[in-house]
């Protein structure tokens, strides 16, 4: 039989699961948040809205997953719901709703990791295994039955971006086996110990702040870890008064952190000799 499937997702690593999935399954339907505010102050859509939008597949926009929304999303009468990066919490109302099963695909060796930022949070502890795992979902955030895990070796120079592009490609592949398996009935769920449950928690701007001064191997895994969201900075101080300087990139060798090119206060991007030199 040929499944249908109901994706919810709304980033760019996101679209990387939806593209395996329609090309192997078909998608009935796709769910993603309304268009945004961007940095240039303009709506802009969702990578995944757009990506649904090139392929024809129907788009739902929802800023909340109401009563109207769940409507019509049985209107679909799905046998799966897959789930990735999408930041919305799905109700019980919405989890019965497929004929099969409703499955996250979460960046994490569960039960390590639960929450928002599971990628950021294995760089920043200098984890050397990260993974991705496929749950079945449940009430409790990330704490349904593992139906897939596939680990991965993080590379020296990691960052959020890298990490999240090679585990979403990595879920992409489970997801396909895990509805493969769903479909033949050789399906094995396997609980997870809750004695070994760790979280994340939602990052915010000041995780981006940076102490020069403090241990330079930390600094350098935060600014692999926070610099495409929330930005790595510093405070330095110019003419008398406090300002904040944005990393925009660094390197580390030797176990010496050099920071290369930064963006002042209300400046343009320079070199961080050039920064120094102006101080």
């Amino acid at each position: 039989m040929t499944p249908h499937i109901i994706f919810f997702g709304n980033s760019k690593y996101s679209v990387i699961d939806a593209q395996a999935l329609k090309e192997h399954y078909g998608l009935s339907a796709v769910v993603t948040i309304p268009d945004r505010t961007d940095s240039h102050k303009k709506l802009a859509p969702s990578p995944v809205k757009l990506f649904a939008q090139k392929l024809n597949i129907p788009l739902l926009e929802a800023d909340k997953l109401t009563p109207d929304i769940i409507e019509q999303i049985k209107i679909y009468k799905p046998d799966f719901l897959v789930v990735a990066d999408y930041g919305l919490i799905l109700p019980k109302t919405l989890l019965s709703v497929p004929i099969k099963t409703a499955l996250n695909i979460h960046h994490s060796l569960l039960p390590k990791y639960r929450g928002p930022a599971p990628a950021p949070a294995a760089i920043v502890n200098g984890d050397e295994v990260s993974g991705v795992s496929v749950i079945i979902m449940t009430d409790k955030v990330d704490a349904g039955d593992i139906v897939a895990q596939i680990p991965y070796t993080l590379t020296d120079d990691e960052t959020t971006d890298s990490l999240l592009t090679k585990l979403n490609t990595l879920g992409s592949h489970a997801i396909i086996e895990v509805i493969e398996q769903y479909l033949t009935e050789t399906i094995h769920p396997i609980k997870q110990d809750e004695t070994k449950a760790t979280f994340t928690k939602y990052m915010t701007r000041q995780d981006g702040l940076i102490d020069l001064s403090a241990d330079a191997v930390l600094n350098w895994r935060k600014i692999r870890a926070y610099g495409d969201w929330p930005g790595t900075y510093f405070i330095a101080t110019s003419k008398g008064k406090e300002i904040k300087v944005k990393i925009k990139s660094a390197d580390f060798k030797n176990g010496v952190l050099s920071i290369l090119k930064v963006t002042p206060e209300n400046k343009r991007e320079m070199s961080y000799e050039d920064f120094l030199r102006g101080l």
